[in-house]
């Protein structure tokens, strides 16, 4: 197949495009506009026979039409995903969210391409964390933020275009991913990257929240399972039964790099912070087959740390503006 991949210069949609490329014989084209989050040396090397980059915004209706006329599928990974970004500037989710997703999905309809949806977990809402429940594809949608509520929101644009206009789509709700090109405002690789810089890790509240962790090439296999074998309408939740508090990761990853578990501090926690992510992915591994290769965190998470240890070239371009960021908002 020819496949555009939206997104792709960012943390999940590179690491998907490197998946294709390494395991099967697609084509592959990414549509990305370069925001802060992509970053064209995540698809350095890529085989030029295979691989085109185009630059532009998935709500360029002109555009997305012509790309999308000219390719097989669709596997859309754009989004403004940081939840803390969305709290301080809520437009920019809606821009690209909502509206960019309308746009891709409408040329898709125009043209009969099959369309896979990226979503999240955090369009659910949260769990308590004493419940013993996970989310499942029958939760009922609760979103706590604006990027959460922009991505819920386009979960049910692309099952009314499924159900409206027969768009051959399906959609897949991923627990959180760690692994190689995420960016250094994310919580595992913000920390990773500290403690390389010799910088304490920065812990938000009690640190007691947990998240489902999945490594980016799980997530990858999944979505090409999905792509291939998934039936159309249907919604897939993509976990690998990772969950683990945000104190747990960060004293793991201080541990694997030869520090004291207890070296990091404690910052003011954030609004409407989620308590708990839990995903329950018994449809994708009993229906499709599919199966996590990364069942051990530790020894994914040791891996990650090895990328970042010898790719600082990629991340230090980043990390100090970053960080200003994030000292003028206390944090």
């Amino acid at each position: 197949m020819r496949i555009l991949v939206t997104g792709g210069a960012g943390f999940i949609g590179s690491n998907f495009v490197h998946f294709l490329l390494d395991e099967t014989e697609h084509e592959v084209t990414v549509l990305d506009k370069l925001t802060y989050a992509g970053n064209l040396a995540s698809l350095a090397g890529l085989p030029e026979d295979r691989f085109s980059f185009v630059k532009g915004d998935i709500a360029d209706a002109e555009l997305v039409d012509r790309l999308i006329a000219d390719h097989d599928a669709v596997v859309h990974y754009a989004a403004e995903s940081h939840n803390d970004n969305s709290l301080d500037d809520p437009r920019p989710f809606l821009d690209t969210n909502v509206v960019g997703t309308f746009t891709l999905i409408e040329a898709a309809r125009r043209h009969g391409s099959r369309f896979h949806h990226i979503s999240t977990d955090e369009v659910y809402g949260d769990l308590e964390l004493d419940d013993p429940e996970r989310f499942t594809e029958r939760t009922p949608y609760n979103p706590s933020s604006p990027y959460s509520s922009t991505k819920a929101g386009s979960d049910l644009l692309v099952r009314a275009w499924v159900r409206s206009f027969g768009l051959r789509a399906t959609i897949s709700n991923c627990s959180n991913n760690y692994g190689p090109y995420q960016h250094v405002e994310k919580f595992i690789p913000r920390q990773i990257t500290n403690v390389l810089r010799g910088v304490r890790p920065r812990l938000y509240g009690s640190g007691q929240n947990v998240r489902d962790w999945i490594h980016a090439d799980d997530h990858s296999r999944a979505v090409l399972t999905i792509l291939e074998r998934g039936r159309i309408g249907e919604t897939y939740l993509i976990g690998a039964d990772g969950e683990r508090s945000n104190r747990t990761v960060v004293e793991d990853i201080l541990r694997l790099m030869g520090q004291p578990a207890d070296a990091y501090d404690h910052v003011v926690d954030r609004p409407g912070h989620d308590l708990r992510y839990a995903i329950d992915s018994t449809r994708l591994r009993d229906e499709l087959g599919w199966r996590p290769r990364f069942q051990d965190f530790e020894a994914g998470l040791a891996a990650t740390i090895d990328w970042y240890r010898e790719h600082e070239d990629w991340w230090a371009p980043a990390k100090d503006a970053t960080e200003a960021k994030y000292r003028a908002q206390g944090r």
